[in-house]
Parts: structure tokens; C-alpha cells; sequence
């Protein structure tokens, strides 16, 4: 997901985009401990994806103060 794309969605959006990229990264570890995935970096860039959520969700919660 791109930055982009990120500031696009609704604060609202971005809450439930985290919940549901926080479920899909421990899913993917999970999954990954059992069996190897097919591409071990996907892990990464759902840690990536939900830190740029994290930083846009942020950074409208300090422009609204």
C-alpha cells in the first residue's frame, strides 16, 4: 500500500485497515511457523503497511489538536 493511497482513506478507514492488516500479519506468521510461505517478505511489508497507517492515523490525530 502507498502513502498515496493511505491518505486517501478516511480516519476511520485507517482504523479498520490496521485491525484488519494486524489479523493478515498474525495470520501470515503463523502459517509461516508452521510451513515456510512461498515469500517470506510479506511479513515485512505487512509490518511496513501497518506502520504507515499508524504514522497517517497520527499525524491527523495531532493536526486536529
Amino acid at each position: 500500500m502507498k502513502n498515496s493511497e493511505i491518505i486517501e482513506l478516511t480516519t476511520k478507514e485507517i482504523v479498520e485497515r490496521i485491525d484488519t492488516e494486524k489479523n493478515l500479519l498474525t495470520k501470515m506468521k503463523l502459517n509461516h511457523a508452521i510451513s515456510p510461505l512461498d515469500n517470506p517478505n510479506k511479513i515485512k511489508e505487512g509490518r511496513r503497511d501497518i506502520a504507515r497507517l499508524k504514522t497517517e492515523l497520527h499525524k491527523r490525530n495531532l493536526n486536529e489538536k
